[in-house]
């Protein structure tokens, strides 16, 4: 971190050098924001313990299915009309 930065911002550089670094400072409470040329372009925090679909659950932007999902040996597949060699050959004479 260069003397210009304050205390949670870092430079791309320096982020990508040392990222499990900061990802332990994040881990452990701490607010990072990236910045590029000094001007801030990400911030990085600490997931909450909460379950992320869960929280798009109660917002209404995600819901459950309303039917279970088919396992792809349940859709329809046609039969075939010829062994695939026999297919193969035809296409190149």
């Amino acid at each position: 971190m260069t003397l210009q930065q304050r205390s949670g911002e870092v430079g791309v550089r320096e982020l990508h050098d040392r990222l499990s670094e900061y990802l332990r400072r994040v881990e452990a409470g701490e607010r990072i924001v990236v910045t590029s040329r000094g001007r801030a372009i990400a911030r990085i925090s600490a997931m909450d313990g909460a379950d992320p679909l869960e929280d798009l659950r109660n917002r209404g932007l995600i819901r459950e299915p309303t039917r279970p999902k088919r396992r792809a040996d349940d859709r329809g597949r046609p039969e075939p009309t010829a062994p695939v060699a026999d297919l193969v050959a035809s296409q190149r004479r």
